[in-house]
């Protein structure tokens, strides 16, 4: 867990709407708060179609928000305008892409992949500097220096996404965007690229947003998380709260899709199955329920909801 509570990065009453104001007005995300605090993980997780990508990209000005305000380090984010700050935005927060094969240009070296952020920000004043540099981003994420001089095509998925990491590390970031990193690789090698984050961030004072739909994935490499559906946010806790003590009947579902290498129970697992409810009129937003564990809910559920969590601790 962060070792400081100083916010890197408020999110508040987020709005992503594609056509909107149309009748084919999608709502990606839906005025959702959050903060994340200097030097933690905080995972966002939810199944496809969630708004966690979205929010990732709009945090990244990938995209421009429909309302909300983004605040990074004490600054809008959307207000960014000089050309100067906008620079010193993309070198504090960077991005690890899902893709690996998509994300790496086929026509370039790696060499010259990993230097493109050192290059953009003139953080190389050497041609021998450069490449150093370069030497010293592969060797950090586990790839070897003979691996410059080639091209994206001659690795594997998970050597691809340590050159993304690479390349990302490169201009020395205080905040990484990573969006569904380690969907795209084989089981065998998500592991080593979660323990490779985790070591970076440690080694490097790094803090990350780490999207997914793996709820076992995130639980693993967050501090906090928080759970998303629809384009709105209806759980927030620490992590081992909503991977063992959750309170929204979403969360649920999703634990309840999460394999465990124990046949018997596999053999009596039931799925279950999250269906909305409808609205009586009464207002819904994210309430804290019990400190540091808030949930998107009604005034008229807080009771139960404490109780629910008491309970919990009650029958452990």
């Amino acid at each position: 867990m962060a070792d400081t509570k100083e916010k890197i990065l408020e999110v508040r009453n987020l709005k992503q709407y594609f056509n909107a104001g149309t009748k084919n007005e999608v709502r990606a995300v839906d005025n959702i708060t959050f903060d994340v605090y200097k030097g933690e993980t905080f995972g966002l997780v939810g199944e496809s179609g969630s708004g966690k990508s979205t929010t990732g990209r709009s945090i990244i000005r990938l995209y421009d928000p429909t309302e909300g305000e983004i605040d990074f380090q004490g600054t809008q984010v959307h207000n960014i305008s000089n050309k100067k700050d906008l620079l010193t935005f993309r070198r504090d927060m960077q991005m690890i892409f899902q893709d690996p094969y998509a994300s790496l240009n086929p026509k370039m070296k790696v060499r010259d992949i990993i230097a493109e952020g050192i290059d953009i920000h003139g953080l190389a004043s050497s041609k021998k500097e450069r490449n150093d540099r370069v030497i010293e981003l592969l060797e950090l994420v586990g790839l070897n220096p003979d691996h410059a001089s080639r091209y994206p095509h001659e690795f594997s998925g998970g050597q691809r996404q340590r050159i993304g990491i690479a390349r990302a590390l490169a201009v020395k970031p205080k905040f990484i965007v990573a969006d569904e990193p380690i969907s795209a690789l084989d089981v065998s090698i998500q592991a080593q690229v979660v323990n490779l984050m985790m070591e970076l961030q440690a080694s490097q004072d790094l803090t990350f947003l780490f999207i997914a739909h793996d709820l076992s994935m995130v639980k693993y490499i967050s501090d906090r998380i928080g759970v998303m559906n629809t384009g709105k946010l209806l759980e927030l806790a620490p992590a081992d709260e909503v991977y063992n003590r959750p309170l929204h009947p979403y969360t649920e579902s999703l634990l309840s899709a999460v394999p465990l290498p124990d046949p018997e129970h596999e053999r009596s697992r039931k799925r279950t199955v999250y269906v909305p409810r409808e609205s009586n009129g009464e207002e819904e937003k994210l309430r804290e329920i019990v400190p540091g564990h808030f949930v998107y809910c009604r005034e008229s559920d807080v009771a139960d909801l404490k109780k629910k969590k008491a309970a919990y601790y009650a029958n452990a």
